[in-house]
């Protein structure tokens, strides 16, 4: 039986049409499926045919009786199947006239993108912040997981307390005053996707109470503006001088709220000194502010053991926060947030009613996993390839473009490199490299106000040098060593 088209007029097609015939065999595999499952597969047989654009709108159907005796199936199954899409908008009928295709599905078939930002293969992107993910411990992680599923009892698949697990965050709370020296009360630590999250949750309720800008460093990470934005919260970019955050556009700025990384600077990569963090905190303590510390890859520490983490001098004005990007990989969305007192009951309400808590197994999985002591390995593991591959890079540097310097402290997944200014004017630089198939970032693109065009605590830049901002963690000291030789190649 053909179906055929026009509402109410002649059929559109003649029967055993090449059009028909393929729409009907669409169903044949619903038809041949098992009893239990035949009706269920018929109706999303059906629903497909519509969708995909098989049968169009305004194709009018077979009689119930018709199809079901085409299919082999009972009239009943068939009858039902019609007034259930009927009901969802799928098909249209009228008394006496049959049934139609409706008009109200215009989609067709939907086609997953992926979006996630990837680098060719063929091309070598020093992205910083990157880390090297086939240094994921699959095999531990793996174990961890088998290990959860078979003691979680069944309550704990229910909704998990906003702010996480308490074994995951009595876990935290020792590994952040062992590893940063972090004050870390269990009952303030909560459990976020990363901090992304834990920033926008923070701005939420500080807008809520009043706050409308936010200070941030500038250079710095680019995604600030539109956190903020989306919390209502407008930035101020604040500038850099050679021990951090400078404070007297801080206290003219007039904002309460300011966002730092002060045990490795992003991007520039120095370390706020001693007497700079003493006065950040005198700041926040005369405005009665809040400092956000965003503490990204304060673990990655090569030439000497890492700086503790700034809410460790005032956990009243500092706000706290990390995650698992850099360390195991950004994929897993995990991250946490340590907030102070008068703060902690608000933004744990809007993270309830943001996501109604984070996923109850990757929580009890992380917790193990820092439990037996597989995250202090695998921070080892992460801390020798990174530096070893710092080291590379530095070397490579040296050997291919003399007179370069790197700056910055020995940390992180990233490096800045300035290089001689027979290199220069930058914007030529990049083309080159670009069109030999490597890929890097200028500091100048990390500038919310113009700050980064300049070397923190070196004077006014000439215009003609070229400023690097260079990644390094995920890349193999071959692939290294490789992009730095395409670089020199290049210009």
């Amino acid at each position: 039986m053909t179906p055929s088209t026009g509402p109410g007029g002649p059929p559109g097609g003649s029967p055993g049409s090449a059009a028909g015939s393929a729409a009907w065999e669409l169903l044949l595999p619903a038809a041949s499926a098992p009893a239990r499952a035949r009706g269920r597969a018929l109706q999303e047989a059906l629903r497909e045919a519509v969708r995909s654009g098989r049968l169009t709108p305004g194709t009018r159907l077979p009689s119930s009786r018709d199809l079901a005796a085409d299919l082999k199936v009972s009239r009943g199954l068939v009858t039902e199947a019609y007034e259930q899409l009927t009901a969802e908008g799928y098909l249209r009928s009228g008394r006496g006239a049959g049934t139609w295709v409706g008009d109200a599905v215009r989609a067709a078939r939907p086609r997953a993108r992926d979006l996630a930002p990837r680098s060719p293969a063929d091309r070598v992107d020093f992205v910083p912040g990157t880390p090297d993910l086939s240094l994921f411990p699959r095999s531990a992680w793996a174990a961890a997981q088998r290990g959860v599923l078979a003691d979680l009892p069944h309550e704990g698949l229910g909704y998990p307390d906003p702010r996480g697990l308490p074994g995951l965050r009595t876990a935290l709370a020792e590994l952040l005053a062992r590893r940063r020296g972090v004050v870390a009360d269990p009952e303030r630590i909560m459990v976020v996707s990363g901090v992304a999250q834990a920033t926008s949750l923070l701005a939420g309720v500080l807008h809520a109470r009043g706050t409308r800008t936010a200070g941030v460093e500038d250079p710095g990470s680019p995604q600030h503006h539109a956190l903020y934005a989306a919390a209502g919260l407008g930035t101020v970019p604040l500038p850099l001088d050679g021990e951090g955050l400078a404070t007297g556009p801080l206290y003219a700025s007039g904002v309460r709220l300011v966002v730092t990384t002060p045990a490795h600077q992003f991007p520039t990569g120095i370390a706020y000194s001693a007497r700079r963090r003493a006065e950040l905190l005198d700041w926040a303590r005369s405005v009665d502010g809040l400092v956000l510390e965003d503490d990204y890859d304060g673990d990655f520490r090569y030439d000497r053991a890492p700086v503790g983490a700034l809410q460790g001098l005032d956990p009243e004005r500092v706000a706290y926060t990390g995650s698992v990007s850099k360390s195991l990989a950004p994929g897993l969305r995990l991250g946490w947030l340590l907030v102070p007192d008068r703060l902690a009951d608000a933004v744990v309400e809007r993270k309830r009613t943001t996501d109604l808590g984070h996923p109850t197994l990757d929580q009890a999985v992380f917790a193990r996993f820092v439990e037996r002591g597989d995250y202090d390995r695998r921070l080892r593991v992460c801390q020798r390839a990174y530096r070893e591959r710092r080291d590379v890079l530095v070397a490579a540097l040296a050997e291919h473009f003399p007179g370069s310097r790197v700056t910055g402290i020995a940390a992180g997944l990233h490096a800045i490199a300035t290089l001689p200014k027979r290199y220069g004017p930058e914007e030529g630089f990049l083309a080159r490299v670009t069109e030999a198939g490597v890929a890097v970032r200028p500091l100048a693109a990390y500038a919310h106000g113009g700050a980064a065009g300049r070397p923190v605590g070196e004077g006014p830049a000439t215009g003609k040098e070229v400023r690097l901002v260079l990644g390094y963690a995920h890349l193999t000291p071959g692939r290294v060593r490789e992009g730095v030789a395409r670089m020199a190649r290049a210009v």
